[in-house]
């Protein structure tokens, strides 16, 4: 679905939502408390501002007893069959972004990832399935990748731990080719981003990783994931804890200029290694 047509789609849901609210008698408020978001939440669906989340919209079918019509027009809206069912809100929202800040202990995040680095770390994820399959995938990264380069590109903060850049997917060429392009990216002034030195030890994120964003006519949401799973979370205390983890990890990095460095420097040590095997 061109984005266009998914927008207009999204328009409906929100004009229906406000037509069946209305019909039961219920303000944004009510609303809201039955379904466990913020009456404002509700406004932003109406006005297709926000999209909601899966489970919010079968609640949303229980309370107005609409006998499941908007679980099937949110499934039908987020059905990307290119991104799991819990990434694809996500995507959604980068799009709309005017900030986006990560924090990544293990891997580069995707729309820093170069289509070898992304290959490699789908092969490792799925190493049975069809070459059709993996390039699929790849694609669809490259694509998410491309509001960096879009004149309404977000502001994109990146911490980067170590690990990242010590542990070897896809080789020794793969690696030195990603960091090169995440540096390349920073000289360019398309992305900031910041390394979390092994010195550290204990950090506020040890849970994993964690993405922040922002938005201008609406709320500000977190993401958190682990290999089989998502959540997005729109809860202001929980997103504004969120927010007080990453500020924690901001402290601890290394300065910008250090962090090149450090980026720059492990590319040069995985060149050196595969021009010696």
């Amino acid at each position: 679905m061109a984005n266009g047509s998914r927008q207009a789609a999204w328009e409906f849901f929100g004009t229906e939502l406000k037509r069946r609210r209305e019909e039961a008698g219920l303000t944004q408020v009510e609303l809201g408390s039955r379904v466990f978001v913020s009456g404002g939440y509700i406004g932003q669906f109406e006005q297709a501002i926000r999209k909601p989340q899966l489970d919010v919209a079968q609640r949303i079918d229980e309370v107005l007893q609409t006998d499941g019509i908007f679980e099937r027009l949110c499934r039908k809206l987020i059905d990307d069959k290119r991104y799991a069912e819990y990434f694809a809100g996500v995507v959604e929202l980068e799009g709309r972004a005017g900030q986006i800040c990560e924090f990544a202990p293990t891997l580069v995040p995707g729309l820093l990832q170069t289509a070898a680095y992304a290959r490699a770390v789908t092969v490792a994820a799925n190493p049975f399935v069809t070459d059709e399959y993996i390039e699929e995938k790849v694609t669809a990264r490259l694509e998410r990748a491309r509001i960096l380069e879009d004149a309404t590109r977000p502001e994109y903060w990146v911490i980067l731990h170590e690990n990242v850049l010590r542990v070897q997917v896809g080789g020794g060429e793969t690696m030195a080719a990603q960091l090169d392009h995440i540096a390349r990216l920073v000289r360019q002034r398309l992305v900031m981003v910041t390394a979390l030195p092994y010195s550290t030890g204990a950090h506020p994120s040890m849970g994993g990783m964690l993405t922040l964003m922002e938005f201008d006519d609406a709320p500000p949401v977190a993401y958190t994931e682990t290999s089989f799973s998502g959540t997005l979370v729109d809860d202001p205390g929980v997103v504004k804890n969120a927010q007080r983890a990453y500020d924690l990890l901001r402290v601890a990095a290394l300065s910008p200029e250090a962090s090149l460095a450090l980026i720059e420097s492990a590319a040069e040590d995985y060149r050196r290694c595969t021009s010696t095997t």
